[in-house]
């Protein structure tokens, strides 16, 4: 498990035994940081004085109550999955009889599933791509191969087999630039294979990388600056940081082209939806996009990237057979 997972769940875990901080979410993000106390401070007790056998279903409604109204509903429903998790382990490990979970809780309001670009925009951008010899791989990439911005900056030359035209994630990049040798997830761990498109821009880009020191390194590594005369690169070959590839790559493609303007995940998301339009099975979907169960593809990636009128005619089609 990464580090910064782990970090996300003893954070949410908090949320189970506080106490917790009332208070802003700058006021309490500052105290799990430095452990200072903000001048006045109150804290609400949570359920970490409760030993198993006193917690009650009652306590656990009052509790993810107190979490709704404090921290939220999206945060409130982490934890009590994390505690009905606990709750288990601690049936099975002690032969205690855990209360059951309360029903009928606050529901987080339904998120909004990201927006992403039509087929028609994204045929126009990596057109665009095909000819940007210094940025165009980096904005394209995605669109090609579904990665995730970490798995994208994490990747290797190494990694990208020309003999047997595939790219192999192993590794991804974290937010200050150093490497975590795994992925987000074990199914993470893949091979996407090139299409003719990403291949001969791979190529073409590996003669002009930028390199660590005489070696080629990074695919996607920080540019340095480019000399006019003599025409030479200076620098160069280091971690690229996402919120730098943000702004030097992403943003300016889309301002350039004209494009409606998504985020690099968002490309992802294209990515598997057009797999699914196109008619490859879900199977083979979540494999090449590095998820476990195909059911995380079809109900959190899949998104309609063409209108009603192809469905229409496809039951016309059907009918017309029949």
């Amino acid at each position: 498990m990464k580090a910064s997972t782990l970090t996300g769940y003893k954070i949410v875990c908090h949320c189970i035994t506080g106490p917790l901080l009332e208070g802003t979410v700058r006021e309490r993000c500052e105290y799990t940081a430095t452990g200072k106390k903000p001048k006045g401070a109150s804290f609400v007790p949570l359920l970490g004085h409760l030993k198993l056998t006193e917690l009650t279903t009652a306590a656990i409604r009052a509790w993810h109550r107190v979490l709704v109204e404090q921290v939220g509903t999206y945060t409130a429903n982490r934890a009590k999955a994390h505690l009905k998790g606990v709750l288990a382990l601690a049936e099975e490990d002690f032969g205690v009889r855990a209360p059951s979970m309360p029903t009928g809780l606050a529901r987080a309001r339904h998120k909004p599933r990201k927006v992403i670009l039509s087929s028609a925009d994204i045929a126009r951008l990596i057109t665009a791509a095909k000819t940007d010899d210094e940025a165009g791989v980096y904005y394209a990439f995605p669109f090609l191969t579904g990665t995730r911005p970490s798995e994208q900056l994490g990747l290797l030359w190494d990694d990208v087999d020309f003999d047997a035209n595939v790219i192999r994630i192993r590794r991804v990049q974290e937010r200050d630039g150093s490497f975590t040798e795994m992925t987000k997830t074990e199914a993470g761990t893949r091979e996407i294979p090139m299409g003719t498109t990403l291949r001969e821009m791979l190529l073409n880009w590996r003669v002009r990388c930028p390199r660590k020191g005489k070696e080629l390194h990074r695919v996607f590594p920080g540019p340095g600056r480019l000399q006019p005369w003599p025409k030479q690169r200076i620098g160069g070959g280091g971690p690229l940081l996402y919120q730098n590839f943000r702004r030097r790559y992403w943003e300016p493609a889309f301002e350039r082209l004209g494009l409606p303007y998504v985020t690099p995940h968002s490309a992802r998301h294209s990515f598997i939806s057009t797999l699914q339009a196109q008619g490859i099975e879900v199977g083979l979907v979540a494999n090449i996009a590095g998820h476990a169960n195909p059911t995380v593809t079809l109900g959190h990636y899949t998104q309609a990237v063409r209108d009603g009128s192809v469905a229409v005619e496809a039951l016309e089609r059907a009918y017309a057979g029949a």
